[in-house]
């Protein structure tokens, strides 16, 4: 296992984390695939990641991740908490309520974590997040008080990353990137001076395990070497699972993304977006996450994704067919289509 700085910490952090999504046992709406390890066998599987190397692993609070929490807590103590790092998170932008859950989090541990991040930060309650009194504000005021020794940003937007890199509150960012949806940490990379001082956390290196049907782990992990990060973050739920994201071997491949969209077409017609961010609809629509959906469909995740492709397909759909600005097509990198996009997407959707 290969080891980064995270940032301005202090703390090296294994190459590759634990995600502790699949541990969890019970109904939890965000679970991408159903393991429900009980107490012993998630312990095992922590065990198993932390002797191949592993010392960062992240949580979040139960009405997320269930009993990962819980189940951390214990593994924690068997492996030795300085021996480990561990990262949490609520969804909480309001300060008293995140307060509030960060000391739920320490008791459901069974220790202080190390790492609390704000979780799921978007643009529209960025300010609130941010502002006196917000939830990083708390956060905060439990750094001081000792009760985590770090604050943090978790999100899936760049400027959202943006503004945490800005604000020296943050001590750590959180957000995504995979070989095929790479535009955030690419617009990371070329902004590398911003955020040299913070760690960098990724998530969805797999994109919720819908990668897995085309690539390796090895293509996966080895895939995103190159870029700027600190720890990235695998969800683990077996013991073949922690052996193939652990292992020390992984060679870089440095895919292109054309050679990315080249693989997917042998399986699908794949919208070639690399959620960068940067069509910005007049009306607020999200193009990129309706062009994710479209994608991550076509990878497996049948129900969850039409679903959300469902939920507001006929208003974009009719907005985008009026729209004489085009402002979408004209900040496009790849120069998408983006209005024939919508309208397939649609046809798709609604047949």
């Amino acid at each position: 296992m290969r080891y980064r700085e995270l940032g301005n910490t202090g703390l090296m952090v294994s190459e590759t984390g634990f995600g502790t999504i699949p541990v969890l046992s019970g109904n939890v709406p965000v679970l991408p695939d159903y393991y429900s390890p009980d107490v012993d066998e998630a312990v095992e599987i922590m065990m198993h990641a932390y002797r191949m190397g592993c010392n960062f692993y992240d949580t979040a609070i139960p009405e997320e991740y269930g009993d990962a929490e819980y189940k951390l807590g214990v593994f924690a103590e068997k492996a030795g908490r300085e021996n480990i790092i561990i990262s949490d998170k609520a969804r909480f932008m309001d300060g008293n309520d995140m307060f509030r859950e960060v000391m739920r989090s320490a008791e459901n541990l069974g220790t202080d974590p190390d790492i609390y991040f704000v979780h799921q930060v978007d643009e529209d309650n960025q300010d609130e997040t941010f502002s006196r009194y917000g939830a990083l504000d708390a956060l905060c005021d439990l750094k001081k008080a000792g009760v985590i020794k770090y604050t943090g940003i978790a999100t899936h937007y760049y400027s959202v990353a943006e503004r945490s890199a800005c604000d020296d509150r943050v001590d750590v960012i959180q957000t995504s990137a995979n070989i095929m949806e790479r535009g955030i940490i690419e617009r990371i990379a070329e902004n590398s001076d911003l955020f040299k001082n913070k760690g960098l956390i990724l998530n969805k290196v797999y994109a919720a395990g819908c990668l897995l049907n085309v690539f390796d782990p090895s293509e996966l992990i080895g895939g995103i070497l190159h870029w700027p990060f600190s720890c990235a973050l695998i969800g683990i739920g077996t013991v073949g699972q922690a052996e193939a994201a652990m292992k020390e071997d992984f060679s870089p491949w440095e895919f292109s993304f054309e050679e990315v969209i080249k693989r997917l077409s042998e399986h699908f017609t794949p919208v070639g977006c690399t959620r960068c961010q940067r069509c910005v609809c007049p009306k607020g629509y999200e193009v990129h996450i309706m062009l994710r959906q479209y994608n991550y469909y076509h990878l497996g995740k049948h129900y969850w994704a039409r679903k959300k492709l469902r939920l507001n397909i006929e208003e974009v759909y009719e907005s985008c067919m009026k729209c004489t600005e085009r402002q979408c097509m004209k900040d496009c990198p790849r120069k998408l289509r983006i209005p024939e996009l919508i309208e397939m997407i649609h046809d798709f959707v609604t047949r």
